[in-house]
């Protein structure tokens, strides 16, 4: 395990909840990622998300993110991956859900510039992934992220986007809203059955900083459903966050 992996490793302080037992099975780093969120009734939301996850809501909003980003150096536990799978553009819409006490990422959609990552995530973690058309280059500080939905049968999505950071980089305090939008160490997701995965990951405290975003074209919340309201997003930046992730596994029971 290189130095940086070791480090993440050992920091748990932060957690809301101890690591998991099982051993974690891949790495990536997430780069150039933007935090876009929007308060919602969580009564617009309650008929989008399965009934058995509790939606989690701050002082009576419920929210939704639209998080873009760019993946690399994904590597599974001592093998090595194809470019194609190692490193791609990705874009994902999500609300804030609670199992047992663990509060989590719920994905209404993940939208990926690879066809192979796109099959295997919903292979392995029966994720709404999606195939989309990407591009993604930076220009005088700002990232210019365009995504349009390809997958076959879908409904089509599309985002173009311009963001840069503002200020400088800070890791927000326990309580704030800032700190419970982005400090999530779980994802969860179901079957048809209707029966409840989760997958564990683990990361140090965001490196956050202020962002501004000229938003051109935003259909990805209105794909799923989700009528986002007129008012300015709360924008995050991070350009650099490395994390582990654990094998999504089924939830027989609240911890």
């Amino acid at each position: 395990m290189d130095r940086e992996l070791e480090e993440i490793r050992r920091a748990t302080a932060h957690r809301p909840y101890p690591l998991p037992p099982l051993p974690w099975i891949m790495t990536q780093t997430w780069n150039d990622l933007l935090f876009a969120h929007w308060p919602v009734l969580p009564s617009s939301l309650r008929p989008l998300v399965p009934s058995a996850l509790e939606l989690d809501t701050i002082e009576g909003r419920a929210w939704v993110g639209i998080v873009p980003f760019g993946i690399t150096d994904a590597v599974l536990r001592g093998l090595a991956l194809p470019r194609a799978l190692s490193a791609f553009p990705e874009l994902n819409v999500r609300t804030y859900v609670v199992l047992g006490g663990r509060p989590g990422v719920y994905f209404f959609s993940l939208d990926a510039g690879s066809p192979p990552a796109v099959a295997g995530a919903r292979l392995g973690y029966r994720l709404p992934y999606y195939r989309a058309r990407m591009e993604v280059e930076e220009r005088d500080r700002w990232v210019l992220y365009r995504s349009l939905r390809t997958h076959s049968g879908a409904q089509r999505a599309r985002l173009s986007a311009a963001y840069r950071p503002t200020g400088e980089v800070f890791q927000p305090d326990p309580g704030t809203l800032d700190h419970w939008l982005t400090e999530r160490y779980c994802l969860y997701t179901t079957d048809r059955a209707g029966r409840v995965y989760r997958a564990d990951i683990h990361h140090l405290p965001w490196p956050l900083q202020r962002a501004e975003a000229e938003i051109r074209a935003n259909t990805m919340a209105e794909a799923s459903g989700i009528e986002l309201p007129s008012t300015r997003p709360l924008l995050h930046f991070a350009k650099r966050h490395r994390v582990l992730v654990w094998p999504l596994l089924r939830v027989t029971h609240s911890p």
